[in-house]
């Protein structure tokens, strides 16, 4: 498996973390009737990651205690305040791109879809939101019904068209999230050819000024404002985000290799691998569309071998915008962990 796959979360209250985790564990899952637009406050002095550890042949390794982790920010060991074990149950949005160029495969979304609850575990607790011209809606609240989330997916597969809000969508997702337990492990699992309307149209505005050979480098897909707050939210919350990128979105498949589009569809791309990599997730790129529902029991899988690791940060106040480095150590010499490198302190 690859490294960017895994994220990190778990351990043991210490009794001197036992006030700051109060704050942070008192909000209950809120009712699915919130109005959208309500904030729920959690203690955003901690981090939380997810961790993924293999051994050397690249085969998960599940059955770790909080003890064999050293968690070190900026070259400094953290004391571990809360950990959950690879089988701790998620609570994870599904999110469904719904827009005019999935209308032709539905049906194929649909199945793999499914495949995917299959692989779940049974508390694990699922949110349907779909996306497209329209908008972006919640079209069931958090649930372990796997019948009505079933047909959920089959219902929201059935209309849709139009543009591409992906962020706007992705940060509604991140709300969603927020209205539960915070100490539930999060995700989020994204069916998307990443092509996000409002941040297509300026990189459309960036080529336009770029000429000859510059236009092929003209974007730097990482400073999208969208982006970046879109990752600053799934730090706060401790959300991995799994994407899967449709091949409609893939830059080595375009018919006509025009440098500006070619530019425009490779930084849409590498803004996918980039919410993988900042949130320790994984990009899956499906190459065919009979690979959809095989990528959708992958990511499954890799949900099941994450550990979730919350530590306490070393200036929990300090928000100066600067880049945190997260380095986790397993006390096994001949084990690797994988999770998100750093974070901004915003």
């Amino acid at each position: 498996m690859k490294s960017s796959l895994f994220q990190v979360i778990r351990h043991k209250l210490p009794s001197l973390a036992l006030g700051l985790l109060t704050a942070f564990a008192i909000f209950a899952a809120a009712p699915a009737a919130r109005a959208q637009d309500d904030v729920i406050k959690t203690d955003t002095s901690l981090v939380q990651l997810s961790v993924g550890v293999v051994d050397k042949q690249g085969r998960p390794i599940t059955n770790l205690s909080a003890g064999d982790f050293a968690i070190f920010e900026d070259g400094v060991r953290r004391p571990i305040v809360h950990f959950e074990p690879t089988d701790a149950p998620f609570s994870l949005v599904m999110m469904l791109d719904t827009s005019g160029s999935t209308v032709t495969f539905r049906q194929q979304i649909n199945q793999a879809a499914l495949r995917f609850l299959d692989a779940l575990g049974p508390d694990d607790r699922v949110a349907i939101v779909d996306f497209n011209g329209k908008g972006t809606k919640l079209q069931l609240p958090f649930s372990t019904d796997r019948r009505r989330i079933a047909y959920t997916i089959g219902i929201t597969l059935q209309t849709g068209k139009g543009e591409t809000p992906l962020y706007d969508a992705l940060k509604y997702s991140l709300k969603v999230l927020a209205r539960e337990e915070p100490r539930r492990r999060k995700a989020i699992v994204v069916l998307t050819d990443g092509l996000d309307t409002e941040a297509r149209n300026s990189d459309r505005a960036i080529v336009s000024k770029a000429s000859g050979a510059d236009v092929g480098s003209a974007i730097k897909a990482e400073t999208n404002s969208q982006l970046a707050a879109v990752l600053n939210e799934a730090d706060r919350k401790g959300v991995t985000i799994f994407p899967l990128a449709l091949p409609s979105g893939d830059p080595k498949r375009l018919p006509l290799p025009d440098p500006a589009i070619t530019a425009m569809y490779a930084a849409a791309r590498s803004r996918l691998q980039l919410l993988a990599d900042r949130t320790g997730g994984r990009l899956h790129e499906i190459r065919r569309l009979d690979d959809l529902s095989r990528l959708y029991a992958e990511v499954a899988a890799d949900l099941r071998t994450l550990y979730t690791v919350v530590y306490q940060p070393p200036n929990p106040g300090v928000r100066d915008g600067k880049w945190r480095t997260i380095r986790v150590e397993i006390a096994r010499g001949d084990l690797v962990a994988s999770t998100k490198p750093g974070y901004y302190a915003r």
